[in-house]
């Protein structure tokens, strides 16, 4: 087994056994900070245009994910200095610090017991740990779809994606995916600051072009494994996964309507899998089934991609 291997697997056990790190260690909390350590500048005259706001932008994106690759680099250079055993529990340390699986699911069996208990009033407040649109008066098929649609999003973007860079890219690449991707969290929405976070916003939906396909797959992949359809998960891809607005998002979240043979709906803005029956709120725990099964399916395609990289590496000394 390879040292990036064996990492990648100690990792995915740290975040499944422990969760999230405590936030004065957690790298993803320092990297928010970094990037509202700029908010100081937002409403400088200069900034206010939406050109000023363009340029800062792009600015601001190239100094965060700058500075994460740098970090990046040399924390794993440093790792790598210190005896095997010690540098990969240290790196798989900060991997799973990327990585959110347990965090997630715990985020949605929290809105499934409120919803199952109804209170819907909890099940707002649970939803909004998941989502960033008003729970206020959503209804509960509404919050189980958000919470749904989220936990598929969020397969790709806090889980396959940062294995994929970190399988390509090492440390350095996970890090610089997840500081792009929280910056688009952050700045990268409609309203006033708008062109602030325009460079942020069309990097991660670049970054995640090949994620999130991938991600697709995976669940119609790991489907039937656990009860779903996965014929219904390529037909709901095939015809609702250019629906969002983000170029990315639909394909995770129509693979996941199909394969537990519901809709899932956004009101205002996008509905996937329709006609299919609204969800119910046993759809959540299936639902987190099938991106358990997809996170299985991810790993041999990881050794795969480090396997043909090693021996690429050594094809290229050999030379």
């Amino acid at each position: 087994m390879s040292r990036r291997f064996g990492t990648l697997i100690l990792a995915l056990g740290l975040d499944l056994a422990l969760g999230e790190p405590p936030a004065s260690v957690h790298p993803v909390v320092w990297i928010g900070k970094a990037i509202d350590a700029f908010g100081t500048w937002v409403d400088t005259p200069w900034v206010r245009s939406a050109k000023g706001q363009c340029a800062f932008g792009v600015a601001q994106t190239l100094a965060i994910v700058g500075g994460a690759a740098l970090l990046g680099r040399l924390a794993e250079r440093q790792l790598q200095r210190l005896p095997e055993s010690i540098g990969t529990i240290a790196a798989a340390g900060l991997l799973s610090s990327v990585i959110s699986v347990r965090a997630l699911v715990i985020a949605i069996h929290e809105l499934e017991q409120a919803l199952d208990a109804r209170e819907l009033v909890a099940a707002r407040e649970a939803a909004r740990a998941l989502v960033s649109r008003p729970t206020d008066t959503l209804n509960a098929e509404l919050l189980t779809s958000a919470g749904i649609e989220s936990l598929a999003e969020n397969a790709a973007d806090s889980i396959v994606a940062p294995i994929l860079y970190y399988v390509v890219g090492g440390l350095p690449g996970a890090i610089v995916y997840r500081a792009a991707n929280t910056l688009d969290a952050m700045i990268g929405y409609h309203g006033r600051l708008e062109y602030l976070g325009k460079a942020a916003a069309r990097l991660d939906d670049l970054l995640n072009l090949l994620p999130a396909r991938i991600t697709a797959g995976l669940l119609i992949l790991g489907a039937p494994f656990v009860g779903g359809d996965a014929m219904g998960a390529l037909r709901a891809v095939w015809r609702d996964a250019g629906a969002t607005e983000s170029p990315n998002a639909g394909w995770p979240m129509s693979a996941m309507a199909g394969a537990l043979g519901i809709q899932l709906e956004k009101p205002g803005h996008y509905i996937l899998g329709a006609p299919l029956p609204s969800p119910d709120t046993a759809a959540l725990d299936h639902a987190v089934q099938i991106m358990l099964s997809a996170v299985v399916m991810v790993i041999p395609v990881a050794y795969v991609i480090i396997r043909l990289g090693e021996r690429r590496a050594r094809c290229v000394r050999d030379a």
